[in-house]
């Protein structure tokens, strides 16, 4: 999906046991010493975290995450638990936490399952079930009903090809399909719609979206708007504009994160911890470009303390 990149990389000269040992102390006795805890969390991979969380359980007998638990607040602490997850624990987690008690958290769903690739997508189902010990895929087939559940249970076999060769006549074909399943008929079958945007790979749904807009003179999201509605109508515009622009997506998520009155502190904390190891380098290329101002600047203005430094740190 183009050329982009990661604010976090592996740590050059890392030890997991001096980590854990700094960690320890900054968890020991009076106060809290927050900036080496920053300082670690936010410049290691998930992969050297975990190796972290390995050595501090093996030295103290303790688990990291429940000392930090017991340890930190707030803002503060929902991210420093974020980063000590996988990156498939915490969207499980997060899925979870969607699905469950009264109500469903759609577009919780939609940010996460139209967004991944299906690596990440088979990596997320292991780690539900063995975090909660249920199928997501019963999950939400009982959580969700209709074609939105069905793009979900379809975006969530992983089927998408992932090759980068684009099949210019399949790409008319589909923008065919598209246009006959959508504007010109009375009701719109969603079917057509499902199968491209769940199974194609991202360089032909650009191709495809190209020959849509030079066959009918429009562009796919105003079939889309026009056709549909609801969370079916959040999720087919989603996967186009992560086809589409993948960093510009979550830059425009960051930016209503922070809009207006009050801030999404969830939502920034989900964008920054899950994208830093994958194109977080780049959504702030693209915030600086949509919005004429510096992504750290942004938080800056709209968050405070600990929270706030965590934040910036993963931005560097």
């Amino acid at each position: 999906m183009g050329n982009f990149h990661p604010t976090i990389k592996h740590h050059h000269n890392f030890d997991a046991e001096r980590d854990a040992k700094k960690l320890h102390k900054a968890c020991k006795g009076m106060g809290t010493d927050e900036k080496s805890i920053i300082e670690i969390l936010a410049n290691r991979s998930s992969e050297q975290r975990q190796q972290v969380k390995e050595k501090f359980k093996s030295m103290y007998g303790k688990d990291l995450d429940g000392v930090l638990k017991s340890e930190l607040s707030g803002n503060f602490e929902k991210t420093a638990l974020a980063l000590l997850d996988r990156p498939c624990e915490y969207d499980a987690r997060e899925l979870r936490g969607a699905m469950k008690g009264a109500g469903t958290n759609e577009s919780l769903l939609i940010q996460i399952l139209c967004t991944r690739a299906n690596q990440q997508i088979r990596a997320i189902r292991e780690a539900y079930r063995r975090l909660f010990d249920r199928d997501l895929e019963s999950d939400i087939k009982s959580e969700t009903s209709g074609y939105f559940s069905k793009i979900l249970v379809s975006l969530l076999q992983a089927n998408r090809d992932e090759g980068l060769d684009i099949n210019e006549d399949l790409a008319g074909q589909d923008a065919k399909r598209l246009y006959e399943a959508g504007s010109d008929r009375w009701g719109t079958d969603e079917s057509e719609f499902n199968v491209i945007l769940a199974t194609r790979n991202y360089m032909q749904l650009r191709a495809t979206f190209k020959a849509y807009e030079i066959l009918h003179g429009k562009e796919i999201e105003d079939a889309i708007k026009s056709e549909t509605s609801g969370d079916l109508k959040k999720a087919y515009m989603t996967i186009v504009q992560c086809t589409k622009d993948c960093q510009g997506y979550f830059a425009k998520k960051l930016h209503k994160a922070m809009k207006g009155a009050g801030t999404d502190e969830e939502a920034l904390i989900r964008i920054l911890v899950t994208r830093a190891e994958i194109d977080l380098e780049t959504i702030k290329e693209r915030y600086q470009q949509l919005y004429q101002r510096s992504l750290a600047e942004a938080i800056k203005s709209d968050t405070s303390g600990d929270f706030c430094k965590i934040l910036l740190a993963l931005l560097h």
